[in-house]
Protein backbone atom coordinates (compact mmCIF):
# COMPACT_ATOMS: atom_id res chain seq x y z
CA UNK A 1 0.00 0.00 0.00
CA UNK A 2 3.05 2.61 0.94
CA UNK A 3 4.86 1.16 -2.27
CA UNK A 4 1.28 2.44 -4.47
CA UNK A 5 0.85 5.50 -2.59
CA UNK A 6 4.82 7.05 -3.17
CA UNK A 7 4.68 5.66 -6.59
CA UNK A 8 1.51 7.79 -7.24
CA UNK A 9 2.76 10.56 -5.45
CA UNK A 10 5.95 10.60 -7.10
CA UNK A 11 4.21 10.51 -11.02
CA UNK A 12 2.29 13.20 -9.79
CA UNK A 13 5.77 15.13 -8.94
CA UNK A 14 7.28 13.90 -11.95
CA UNK A 15 4.35 15.62 -13.97
CA UNK A 16 4.19 18.83 -11.93
CA UNK A 17 7.70 19.16 -13.15
CA UNK A 18 7.16 18.47 -16.67
CA UNK A 19 4.12 21.37 -16.54
CA UNK A 20 6.36 24.00 -14.69
CA UNK A 21 6.85 27.46 -16.40
CA UNK A 22 9.67 28.10 -17.98
CA UNK A 23 12.05 30.36 -15.81
CA UNK A 24 13.86 33.01 -16.84
CA UNK A 25 17.77 32.69 -17.53
CA UNK A 26 20.91 35.26 -17.66
CA UNK A 27 20.39 37.91 -20.37
CA UNK A 28 23.23 37.48 -23.15
CA UNK A 29 24.73 40.80 -24.32
CA UNK A 30 25.82 41.51 -28.26
CA UNK A 31 25.78 39.82 -31.59
CA UNK A 32 28.89 38.24 -31.98
CA UNK A 33 29.69 36.23 -35.34
CA UNK A 34 32.13 33.17 -35.60
CA UNK A 35 34.43 34.52 -38.07
CA UNK A 36 36.64 30.95 -38.47
CA UNK A 37 36.32 27.55 -35.60
CA UNK A 38 39.97 25.85 -35.31
CA UNK A 39 40.10 22.09 -34.51
CA UNK A 40 43.61 21.74 -33.90
CA UNK A 41 45.95 23.18 -31.36
CA UNK A 42 44.45 26.32 -29.30
CA UNK A 43 45.04 29.92 -30.64
CA UNK A 44 45.80 33.20 -28.66
CA UNK A 45 46.08 35.93 -30.56
CA UNK A 46 44.71 37.40 -33.53
CA UNK A 47 45.09 40.79 -35.52
CA UNK A 48 43.67 42.33 -38.52
CA UNK A 49 45.10 43.89 -41.83
CA UNK A 50 43.53 47.22 -43.43
CA UNK A 51 42.52 45.17 -46.24
CA UNK A 52 40.93 42.72 -43.94
CA UNK A 53 43.53 39.93 -43.71
CA UNK A 54 42.95 38.27 -40.51
CA UNK A 55 45.94 36.22 -38.77
CA UNK A 56 46.08 34.17 -35.30
CA UNK A 57 48.84 32.53 -33.63
CA UNK A 58 49.00 29.00 -31.81
CA UNK A 59 51.72 28.75 -29.05
CA UNK A 60 53.53 25.66 -28.19
CA UNK A 61 51.81 25.23 -24.88
CA UNK A 62 51.63 21.22 -24.94
CA UNK A 63 49.51 20.89 -28.09
CA UNK A 64 50.45 19.51 -31.52
CA UNK A 65 51.36 22.58 -33.15
CA UNK A 66 52.33 21.95 -37.26
CA UNK A 67 52.64 25.91 -37.49
CA UNK A 68 52.39 28.97 -35.08
CA UNK A 69 51.42 31.64 -36.75
CA UNK A 70 48.53 31.12 -39.55
CA UNK A 71 46.69 33.47 -41.93
CA UNK A 72 42.87 32.52 -42.10
CA UNK A 73 42.10 31.93 -45.90
CA UNK A 74 37.96 30.96 -46.17
CA UNK A 75 37.66 30.06 -42.33
CA UNK A 76 40.84 27.82 -42.47
CA UNK A 77 44.30 28.28 -40.80
CA UNK A 78 47.61 28.42 -43.09
CA UNK A 79 51.02 28.58 -42.08
CA UNK A 80 52.24 32.19 -42.80
CA UNK A 81 54.57 33.63 -43.96
CA UNK A 82 55.61 29.91 -44.76
CA UNK A 83 55.40 26.21 -43.67
CA UNK A 84 59.31 26.50 -43.63
CA UNK A 85 59.46 29.31 -40.97
CA UNK A 86 57.15 27.68 -38.75
CA UNK A 87 59.12 24.61 -38.48
CA UNK A 88 60.37 24.21 -35.25
CA UNK A 89 64.20 23.94 -34.99
CA UNK A 90 65.51 24.24 -31.73
CA UNK A 91 69.20 24.13 -32.45
CA UNK A 92 68.02 27.01 -34.49
CA UNK A 93 66.07 29.36 -32.28
CA UNK A 94 66.80 32.16 -34.13
CA UNK A 95 66.25 31.62 -37.14
CA UNK A 96 62.74 29.93 -37.13
CA UNK A 97 59.34 30.44 -35.03
CA UNK A 98 59.32 29.10 -31.99
CA UNK A 99 56.11 29.45 -29.89
CA UNK A 100 54.07 32.82 -30.36
CA UNK A 101 51.91 34.23 -28.05
CA UNK A 102 50.83 37.41 -30.67
CA UNK A 103 50.41 38.96 -34.04
CA UNK A 104 49.64 42.81 -34.30
CA UNK A 105 49.21 44.61 -37.59
CA UNK A 106 50.75 48.22 -37.18
CA UNK A 107 49.64 51.26 -37.80
CA UNK A 108 52.01 51.07 -41.48
CA UNK A 109 49.82 47.56 -42.03
CA UNK A 110 52.60 45.63 -41.62
CA UNK A 111 52.67 42.25 -39.00
CA UNK A 112 54.55 41.86 -36.43
CA UNK A 113 54.93 38.18 -34.46
CA UNK A 114 56.03 38.33 -30.88
CA UNK A 115 57.94 34.85 -30.16
CA UNK A 116 58.23 33.86 -27.00
CA UNK A 117 60.84 31.83 -27.53
CA UNK A 118 59.53 29.59 -25.24
CA UNK A 119 57.81 25.89 -25.18
CA UNK A 120 55.25 24.97 -22.52
CA UNK A 121 56.27 28.02 -21.24
CA UNK A 122 59.76 26.52 -19.66
CA UNK A 123 63.14 28.52 -20.11
CA UNK A 124 64.22 30.44 -22.98
CA UNK A 125 67.01 29.72 -25.11
CA UNK A 126 69.08 32.69 -26.53
CA UNK A 127 68.26 33.83 -29.80
CA UNK A 128 64.60 32.06 -29.44
CA UNK A 129 62.74 35.53 -27.75
CA UNK A 130 62.02 37.91 -30.81
CA UNK A 131 59.82 40.77 -32.71
CA UNK A 132 59.87 39.32 -36.10
CA UNK A 133 58.13 42.20 -38.80
CA UNK A 134 56.70 41.04 -42.26
CA UNK A 135 55.54 43.04 -44.89
CA UNK A 136 52.23 41.92 -45.89
CA UNK A 137 52.62 43.47 -49.36
CA UNK A 138 55.52 40.69 -50.15
CA UNK A 139 54.78 38.38 -47.44
CA UNK A 140 58.16 38.42 -46.43
CA UNK A 141 60.23 39.11 -43.43
CA UNK A 142 61.72 42.53 -43.15
CA UNK A 143 62.72 43.01 -39.84
CA UNK A 144 63.76 40.52 -36.77
CA UNK A 145 64.97 42.90 -33.70
CA UNK A 146 65.99 39.38 -31.03
CA UNK A 147 65.96 39.81 -27.27
CA UNK A 148 69.14 39.73 -25.49
CA UNK A 149 69.25 37.47 -22.15
CA UNK A 150 69.09 41.23 -20.31
CA UNK A 151 65.87 42.07 -21.90
CA UNK A 152 64.30 38.60 -22.23
CA UNK A 153 65.03 36.69 -19.22
CA UNK A 154 65.72 32.97 -18.85
CA UNK A 155 62.27 32.85 -17.54
CA UNK A 156 60.28 35.61 -19.13
CA UNK A 157 57.02 35.20 -21.40
CA UNK A 158 56.89 38.10 -23.69
CA UNK A 159 52.80 38.28 -24.15
CA UNK A 160 51.71 41.09 -25.98
CA UNK A 161 52.74 44.21 -28.11
CA UNK A 162 51.51 47.90 -28.84
CA UNK A 163 53.14 50.24 -31.30
CA UNK A 164 53.73 53.85 -31.91
CA UNK A 165 55.56 54.65 -35.13
CA UNK A 166 55.70 58.34 -34.41
CA UNK A 167 58.66 57.83 -31.63
CA UNK A 168 62.34 58.17 -32.96
CA UNK A 169 63.38 57.28 -36.81
CA UNK A 170 61.06 54.17 -37.42
CA UNK A 171 58.66 53.73 -34.26
CA UNK A 172 58.54 51.82 -30.96
CA UNK A 173 56.49 49.03 -29.83
CA UNK A 174 55.82 48.59 -25.71
CA UNK A 175 55.30 44.71 -25.03
CA UNK A 176 54.47 42.61 -21.61
CA UNK A 177 56.56 40.35 -20.25
CA UNK A 178 53.69 38.04 -17.85
CA UNK A 179 56.48 35.50 -16.79
CA UNK A 180 54.42 33.63 -14.46
CA UNK A 181 57.71 32.66 -12.37
CA UNK A 182 60.96 35.16 -13.28
CA UNK A 183 60.56 39.00 -13.03
CA UNK A 184 57.74 41.05 -14.86
CA UNK A 185 57.78 44.16 -16.63
CA UNK A 186 57.38 46.54 -19.58
CA UNK A 187 59.97 46.16 -22.61
CA UNK A 188 60.44 48.51 -24.47
CA UNK A 189 61.28 48.55 -28.24
CA UNK A 190 63.45 51.12 -30.63
CA UNK A 191 62.57 49.44 -33.83
CA UNK A 192 65.21 51.13 -35.79
CA UNK A 193 67.90 50.11 -33.94
CA UNK A 194 66.70 47.32 -32.69
CA UNK A 195 67.47 48.67 -29.11
CA UNK A 196 65.17 47.60 -26.39
CA UNK A 197 65.03 48.21 -22.24
CA UNK A 198 63.19 46.76 -19.31
CA UNK A 199 60.78 49.43 -17.73
CA UNK A 200 58.76 49.03 -14.42
CA UNK A 201 60.72 45.71 -13.93
CA UNK A 202 58.75 43.65 -11.22
CA UNK A 203 57.02 46.59 -10.26
CA UNK A 204 54.10 45.93 -8.27
CA UNK A 205 51.65 46.96 -10.70
CA UNK A 206 52.98 44.07 -13.19
CA UNK A 207 53.12 41.94 -11.07
CA UNK A 208 50.19 38.92 -9.76
CA UNK A 209 48.10 39.15 -7.00
CA UNK A 210 49.50 36.13 -5.25
CA UNK A 211 45.71 36.28 -3.07
CA UNK A 212 44.00 36.69 -5.87
CA UNK A 213 40.85 33.60 -6.86
CA UNK A 214 39.49 34.06 -10.30
CA UNK A 215 35.88 32.02 -10.45
CA UNK A 216 35.79 30.85 -14.01
CA UNK A 217 32.66 29.22 -15.00
CA UNK A 218 31.18 29.19 -11.51
CA UNK A 219 34.47 27.31 -10.45
CA UNK A 220 37.82 28.08 -8.54
CA UNK A 221 41.00 28.58 -11.06
CA UNK A 222 43.62 27.51 -9.70
CA UNK A 223 46.94 25.14 -10.53
CA UNK A 224 46.05 21.78 -10.19
CA UNK A 225 49.09 19.52 -10.77
CA UNK A 226 48.28 15.72 -10.98
CA UNK A 227 50.13 15.73 -7.69
CA UNK A 228 50.69 17.96 -4.57
CA UNK A 229 49.02 20.85 -3.40
CA UNK A 230 46.84 23.55 -5.92
CA UNK A 231 48.35 26.94 -5.94
CA UNK A 232 47.48 30.44 -6.92
CA UNK A 233 47.91 31.79 -10.17
CA UNK A 234 50.92 33.60 -10.90
CA UNK A 235 51.02 35.36 -14.52
CA UNK A 236 51.66 38.99 -14.14
CA UNK A 237 51.66 41.97 -16.96
CA UNK A 238 49.65 39.76 -19.77
CA UNK A 239 47.44 42.99 -21.85
CA UNK A 240 48.14 45.82 -22.95
CA UNK A 241 46.72 48.86 -24.64
CA UNK A 242 48.05 52.61 -26.10
CA UNK A 243 45.66 55.49 -26.01
CA UNK A 244 44.51 56.99 -28.86
CA UNK A 245 47.19 59.85 -28.55
CA UNK A 246 49.82 57.71 -27.52
CA UNK A 247 50.15 59.64 -24.59
CA UNK A 248 49.32 56.44 -21.87
CA UNK A 249 50.23 52.59 -21.99
CA UNK A 250 47.51 50.26 -20.32
CA UNK A 251 47.84 47.47 -18.80
CA UNK A 252 47.09 44.58 -15.98
CA UNK A 253 48.50 41.58 -15.09
CA UNK A 254 46.74 38.63 -15.57
CA UNK A 255 46.06 37.57 -12.24
CA UNK A 256 44.68 40.45 -11.05
CA UNK A 257 40.95 42.63 -11.40
CA UNK A 258 43.04 45.94 -11.04
CA UNK A 259 44.08 48.38 -14.39
CA UNK A 260 47.20 50.28 -14.82
CA UNK A 261 48.18 53.25 -16.93
CA UNK A 262 51.84 54.68 -17.24
CA UNK A 263 52.99 57.77 -19.00
CA UNK A 264 54.89 56.23 -22.48
CA UNK A 265 57.42 59.71 -22.02
CA UNK A 266 58.50 57.72 -18.50
CA UNK A 267 58.84 54.63 -20.33
CA UNK A 268 60.90 55.73 -23.31
CA UNK A 269 63.35 58.13 -21.04
CA UNK A 270 65.14 55.42 -19.63
CA UNK A 271 66.56 58.29 -17.27
CA UNK A 272 63.03 58.91 -16.23
CA UNK A 273 61.69 57.32 -12.72
CA UNK A 274 58.67 55.36 -14.43
CA UNK A 275 57.31 54.04 -11.16
CA UNK A 276 55.99 57.50 -9.67
CA UNK A 277 53.90 58.17 -13.43
CA UNK A 278 52.13 54.48 -12.64
CA UNK A 279 48.17 55.08 -11.97
CA UNK A 280 46.06 52.57 -10.33
CA UNK A 281 43.09 53.12 -12.04
CA UNK A 282 40.79 50.72 -8.97
CA UNK A 283 39.27 46.96 -8.83
CA UNK A 284 37.23 46.60 -12.06
CA UNK A 285 35.50 44.18 -10.54
CA UNK A 286 36.66 41.32 -13.07
CA UNK A 287 40.06 39.84 -14.28
CA UNK A 288 41.42 40.72 -17.97
CA UNK A 289 43.51 38.82 -20.95
CA UNK A 290 43.54 41.27 -23.81
CA UNK A 291 42.92 44.80 -23.64
CA UNK A 292 42.48 47.09 -26.93
CA UNK A 293 41.92 50.84 -27.60
CA UNK A 294 39.89 53.01 -30.33
CA UNK A 295 40.32 55.75 -31.88
CA UNK A 296 37.64 57.32 -29.40
CA UNK A 297 39.64 57.27 -26.21
CA UNK A 298 38.18 54.34 -24.81
CA UNK A 299 39.98 50.84 -23.86
CA UNK A 300 37.78 47.51 -24.48
CA UNK A 301 39.31 44.73 -21.53
CA UNK A 302 38.40 40.93 -21.84
CA UNK A 303 36.44 39.38 -18.68
CA UNK A 304 37.58 35.55 -18.80
CA UNK A 305 35.80 35.08 -15.48
CA UNK A 306 31.94 35.94 -17.06
CA UNK A 307 32.75 35.13 -20.76
CA UNK A 308 32.24 39.03 -21.35
CA UNK A 309 34.18 41.78 -23.06
CA UNK A 310 33.39 45.14 -21.48
CA UNK A 311 34.55 48.37 -22.79
CA UNK A 312 35.78 51.64 -20.29
CA UNK A 313 35.08 54.99 -21.17
CA UNK A 314 36.89 58.37 -20.79
CA UNK A 315 34.59 59.17 -17.77
CA UNK A 316 35.99 55.50 -16.15
CA UNK A 317 32.61 54.43 -16.29
CA UNK A 318 32.51 50.26 -17.74
CA UNK A 319 29.24 49.05 -20.00
CA UNK A 320 29.55 45.36 -21.30
CA UNK A 321 29.58 44.70 -25.28
CA UNK A 322 29.63 41.20 -25.13
CA UNK A 323 28.55 38.76 -22.60
CA UNK A 324 27.70 35.48 -24.44
CA UNK A 325 28.26 31.61 -23.25
CA UNK A 326 30.49 30.75 -26.05
CA UNK A 327 32.78 33.14 -24.93
CA UNK A 328 34.79 30.71 -23.38
CA UNK A 329 38.06 32.53 -22.16
CA UNK A 330 37.60 35.52 -24.22
CA UNK A 331 41.75 35.72 -24.74
CA UNK A 332 43.17 38.70 -27.22
CA UNK A 333 41.52 41.77 -28.75
CA UNK A 334 41.87 43.43 -32.04
CA UNK A 335 39.94 46.13 -33.53
CA UNK A 336 40.08 46.04 -37.40
CA UNK A 337 39.62 49.00 -39.82
CA UNK A 338 35.93 47.73 -40.98
CA UNK A 339 34.59 48.67 -37.42
CA UNK A 340 34.54 45.45 -35.93
CA UNK A 341 36.23 43.98 -32.48
CA UNK A 342 37.85 40.67 -33.00
CA UNK A 343 38.28 38.49 -30.04
CA UNK A 344 39.43 34.87 -29.93
CA UNK A 345 37.79 32.34 -27.57
CA UNK A 346 40.48 29.08 -26.35
CA UNK A 347 39.09 27.30 -23.37
CA UNK A 348 42.47 28.32 -21.70
CA UNK A 349 41.17 27.84 -18.26
CA UNK A 350 39.81 23.98 -19.40
CA UNK A 351 43.90 23.04 -19.66
CA UNK A 352 44.64 20.09 -18.01
CA UNK A 353 47.57 22.38 -15.56
CA UNK A 354 44.43 23.36 -13.91
CA UNK A 355 42.34 20.05 -13.48
CA UNK A 356 44.82 17.80 -12.48
CA UNK A 357 46.00 16.95 -15.91
CA UNK A 358 42.77 16.33 -16.96
CA UNK A 359 42.14 18.21 -20.56
CA UNK A 360 38.49 19.55 -20.30
CA UNK A 361 38.90 21.63 -23.95
CA UNK A 362 36.02 20.81 -26.29
CA UNK A 363 37.06 21.21 -30.04
CA UNK A 364 36.60 23.86 -32.07
CA UNK A 365 38.23 26.88 -30.38
CA UNK A 366 36.79 29.94 -31.43
CA UNK A 367 37.22 33.50 -33.80
CA UNK A 368 34.46 35.64 -33.36
CA UNK A 369 34.00 39.44 -33.93
CA UNK A 370 31.17 42.17 -32.92
CA UNK A 371 30.68 45.20 -34.37
CA UNK A 372 31.19 48.66 -32.47
CA UNK A 373 31.45 52.48 -33.18
CA UNK A 374 35.03 52.72 -33.79
CA UNK A 375 38.29 52.28 -35.38
CA UNK A 376 41.58 51.87 -34.59
CA UNK A 377 44.07 53.23 -32.79
CA UNK A 378 46.91 54.29 -36.03
CA UNK A 379 49.61 56.32 -34.27
CA UNK A 380 51.34 56.65 -37.53
CA UNK A 381 55.09 58.24 -38.49
CA UNK A 382 55.87 61.14 -41.22
CA UNK A 383 57.52 58.48 -43.16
Amino acid sequence: MFRTVFCVLAAGAVAALAEAPKLPTAEPAGDIEVVATFDGPMPTGVTVSRKGRVFVNFPRWGDKVDFTVAEVKGGKAVAYPSADFNKLDKDRPGERLVSVQSVVVDPDDRLWVLDTGSIEMGPVPPGGPKLVGVDLKTDKVFKTISFPRTIALEKSYLNDVRFDLRKGKAGVAYITDSSGEGPNGIVVVDLDSGKSWRRLHDHPSTKADRRFLPIVEGRPLMERPKAGKAKHLSLGSDGIAISHDGEHLYYCPLCSRRLYRVRTDALLDQRADAAKEVEDLGDRGFASDGLESDDKGRIYLTDYEHNAILRRGKDGQYETLVCDPRALWPDTLSLAADGHLYFTANQLHRQPRFHGGKDLRKKPYALFRVKIDAGPVLLRGGR
